[in-house]
């Protein structure tokens, strides 16, 4: 799965090139409107129902993924794609500089964006765009303390 974008409700969870037991996870899903009724909503959603679940922060979420995303970073991913906020080199469209969640393939500290990834459907040139237009406001609102 990857996870373009900002970590808020704007990312978009592409599921397109995810397997499970060796099958497209897109060609098990066989109602039409699931990814914007049900999957996206869901996603959106997480952090809330984090909170809701453990009755407190969702802290402890996040440091796991921390914990994660350092063992992948430092130690490697074998090749599998994983989810990292990482400084845009262009690819994408996605302005150089700009911390953006990428799908990466780790090795041994440092990691490389996977290219060639068809984003140019309709759907998600929405996301990247909704998810890419939040992290540019965000960065201009703190531009002066760069």
């Amino acid at each position: 799965m990857c996870v373009w974008g900002n970590h808020s409700p704007t990312m978009y969870a592409d599921y397109r090139y995810a397997t499970s037991n060796g099958e497209s996870v897109q060609d098990m899903i066989t109602e039409p409107d699931w990814n914007t009724e049900v999957f996206m909503p869901k996603i959106a959603g997480r952090g809330a129902a984090i909170i809701a679940a453990r009755g407190s922060s969702s802290a402890a979420s996040a440091a796991n993924a921390a914990i994660y995303h350092l063992r992948d970073w430092l130690l490697g991913s074998s090749g599998k794609w994983v989810t990292m906020g990482v400084p845009s080199d262009g690819s994408y469209g996605i302005p150089e500089g700009l911390v953006f969640g990428f799908p990466v393939i780790c090795d041994a500290g440092s990691y490389r964006i996977v290219q060639g990834l068809d984003l140019s459907d309709e759907f998600s040139q929405k996301r990247i765009a909704a998810t890419l237009a939040e992290l540019e406001e965000e960065r201009s609102a703190i531009q002066d303390l760069l």
